[in-house]
């Protein structure tokens, strides 16, 4: 069995401001040719179809393009899952009439989110699990004792460990953070702290476990856990990073063998350092002069207009930012980089400045508690 593992498509996405649905659109092109060239069985999708839950009309275009291209030209089977970018509800608009049509998408927990495909050594189980929203699933399953996202999941698994026939060859398609995999600062958080943490233990038992929502293509607590990653580096801490598709090979007693196809962006992402007098010369032209470029100045002086007289020479030049000063003291204790600092950490540090004081096992759950429902309801009315 031979399968294609994407995930976090993000369509619609921007990146300081400049659309990448055109960037989008060019690597979802080589997805296309992959399925043509490489001829697998089925593609997966883990999630993050979009970027956000109302996604612009030129983003759903595209992905109707894709998706009637691979499924109808290809005669390939996909199957999506949404992520916690997407709307469950949106997404899975007409996925009853879909599944005829080689197109599968589930948004609800159980057992039944199946498709089984054959080989020549027989069936291949592929159980979707949508992202787990804690209080979503502990109503939609009837569980009171699901209270976050392992718990949510290990109990959609162990429903799922339930119906499974023994001895089939089986995936599972999730979306949600498994402990021991590694962030990236362009992942939206899935809550405030620790809570989002899925245990790799609770997916064992299946051949192949395809994940989204982290970016950099990775294992996680196990060798057959796998991150394909995202289509594009979302952020300039992604910068050098090569993004792929996984394309995984199940043998007839389920061995793995996973293989990353490079995506080739239309435009790399890249970071520069220099003089402002340097850096107009073109000393940040790397490989390819039209780079989304961001410029860290190491003037220590003042530069009048620094991103109109660079993006003279570099047109896709996205960010311009000073050199960070070397602190010390108190102040470097209290110096934070918001990119790289999740949410609680910044509230915690925040509340420490204004009171002088740390915040309270007490304080810290109610602010998790208010940030938490704070994103649903965003995510609700988006």
């Amino acid at each position: 069995m031979r399968i294609l593992h994407t995930a976090d498509l993000h369509l619609g996405r921007s990146l300081h401001g400049q659309s990448l649905l055109e960037d989008q659109a060019h690597v979802l092109d080589q997805l296309v040719s992959m399925a043509r060239a490489e001829c697998p069985d089925v593609l997966i999708v883990a999630g993050d179809i979009y970027d956000r839950a109302v996604p612009p009309a030129d983003a759903v275009t595209l992905l109707d393009d894709v998706i009637a291209r691979l499924t109808l030209d290809c005669k390939l089977p996909v199957i999506l899952v949404p992520g916690n970018h997407d709307s469950p509800e949106r997404l899975t608009f007409g996925a009853r009439i879909l599944s005829t049509c080689n197109l599968h998408i589930f948004s609800s927990f159980g057992p039944n989110n199946v498709v089984s495909l054959s080989d020549q050594h027989g069936p291949v189980d592929i159980y979707s699990v949508p992202f787990a929203e804690p209080p979503v699933a502990r109503q939609e399953l009837d569980c009171p004792e699901i209270m976050d996202h392992n718990s949510a999941i290990q109990e959609v698994v162990r429903r799922i460990r339930e119906t499974r026939v023994a001895g089939r060859r089986s995936v599972l398609l999730a979306h949600g953070f498994v402990a021991g995999g590694e962030a990236t600062e362009s992942e939206r958080p899935l809550v405030v702290g620790g809570a989002g943490a899925v245990e790799p233990a609770g997916l064992a038992g299946f051949d192949y476990v395809a994940l989204g929502h982290l970016h950099r293509p990775q294992t996680a607590g196990h060798e057959n856990i796998h991150y394909a990653g995202s289509i594009l580096a979302y952020s300039f801490a992604e910068a050098g990073q090569v993004k792929s598709v996984n394309l995984v090979e199940i043998g007839a007693w389920g061995d793995c063998k996973v293989e990353r196809l490079p995506l080739r962006p239309r435009h790399a992402v890249r970071c520069a350092t220099g003089l402002f007098e340097d850096l107009k010369k073109g000393s940040a032209a790397g490989a390819a002069i039209d780079d989304y470029l961001m410029i860290t100045l190491q003037d220590r002086g003042p530069v009048l207009d620094a991103m109109g007289q660079l993006r003279q020479i570099y047109p896709n030049l996205l960010h311009v930012q000073r050199a960070e000063p070397v602190i010390s003291g108190e102040a470097a204790a209290v110096r934070l980089d918001h990119r790289r600092t999740s949410t609680d950490q910044l509230f915690s540090s925040f509340f420490r400045q204004v009171t002088g004081q740390d915040l309270t096992e007490a304080e810290s759950a109610a602010f998790a508690e208010v940030y938490q429902q704070s994103q649903i309801e965003m995510r609700e009315a988006a």
